[in-house]
């Protein structure tokens, strides 16, 4: 794609699939299915390793933001990381960021964490926003051949954060440790407008590919090894007669490796949550080849980046959207929107 969000570029090196200059900082890696005991040069051990608590930050943890600049929070930190971001659509309003933390020899990072917002550095700061981390580990019967995550990332941080002018604003991630704070810095870019199907806002109603308007043909169906389950029906089929989760993935194709995890993450809980909801996979690429270009049902819906997430409801109004990388409890709270 012409205009990818880079997904870690700065802080894991990978390659993604094109960059924007709309869009904001380097985003997620991939996930890792399942964690080891053993690590390799290729899977480094964590820098910090406290996940569990990761998982419930608590705002005592953190420097209240009152009378204080974004620069004066950083110097309460004992050490700096890198921040990823994994999403970097933003429009005017309260919105999702998603991103991983890492050190300087690109290990990841794990403890408690919240973020804060400005306008500048030393522009009056809001927040903590608290970030829990969000686990990505699918269990192996769920795991695909491409859930294979550089660098074994294990959980990636999510939060929402208030945004509500056109502008580029400063972020602070502080990351709460036995041994101090550290801070990890970034951007986000909002834009005036997007095109992209908005929370409150009805999809088009696309046709998505199915088992039977390929032939049968599993290998222009999907990307993933073994497999999914998720084209049953088509996405215009379904459209406001009952519950929709719309994953746009690439798990083969996908250079920045998250579509791969991402797409194992639905795939648990399709079994998780049974006929209550349709699940529904379209991939990329047309033909399944980068070089034929985006398949139609991604420009309907205007996505130049993936993956892609849409929950929507009986009544056919997307209620969350997910960009790049997510975990299994936020993909839950997104289903569940669409359930109620």
């Amino acid at each position: 794609m012409a205009r990818r969000l880079a997904i870690v570029a700065a802080a894991l090196g990978l390659a993604a699939c094109g960059s924007s200059a709309k869009h904001s900082s380097s985003a997620s890696p991939a996930a890792t299915g399942t964690r080891t005991s053993a690590t390799t040069a290729a899977n480094p051990a964590p820098a910090v390793d406290e996940l569990a608590a990761a998982l419930h930050p608590v705002a005592s943890q953190f420097p209240s933001a009152s009378g204080k600049s974004l620069q004066q929070l950083a110097k309460l930190a004992t050490s700096s990381g890198q921040l990823g971001a994994a999403n970097g659509t933003f429009t005017p309003g309260f919105r999702r960021l998603a991103f991983a933390l890492t050190d300087s020899a690109q290990r990841f990072i794990y403890a408690p964490t919240a973020v804060y917002i400005a306008e500048g550095p030393n522009a009056p700061v809001r927040g903590p926003f608290l970030a829990p981390a969000d686990p990505m580990g699918v269990q192996p019967q769920y795991r695909s051949k491409q859930n294979s995550a550089p660098g074994g990332l294990q959980a990636i941080y999510w939060t929402n954060l208030p945004v509500p002018h056109p502008r580029t604003y400063d972020v602070l991630a502080l990351t709460k440790t036995s041994r101090g704070l550290i801070g990890s810095s970034g951007e986000v870019a909002v834009a005036r407008s997007w095109p992209i199907p908005d929370v409150g806002q009805r999809p088009p109603a696309i046709a998505t590919d199915t088992t039977a308007s390929v032939h049968g043909d599993l290998s222009l169906l999907t990307t993933r090894s073994p497999p999914e389950s998720m084209h049953a029906v088509s996405f215009n089929q379904v459209l406001g007669k009952q519950p929709v989760l719309l994953v746009f993935s690439t798990p083969e194709l996908c250079m920045s490796r998250i579509c791969g995890p991402v797409t194992d993450v639905a795939v648990q809980l399709q079994h998780e949550f049974g006929n209550r909801i349709a699940f529904i996979h379209q991939e990329v690429y047309a033909q399944n080849q980068p070089s034929h270009g985006l398949r139609p049902q991604m420009k309907a819906f205007h996505l130049e980046t993936e993956p892609w997430v849409f929950a929507i409801n009986r009544q056919g109004i997307v209620v969350a959207r997910l960009e790049g990388a997510f975990g299994l409890n936020e993909l839950r709270q997104a289903i569940d929107a669409a359930l109620r």
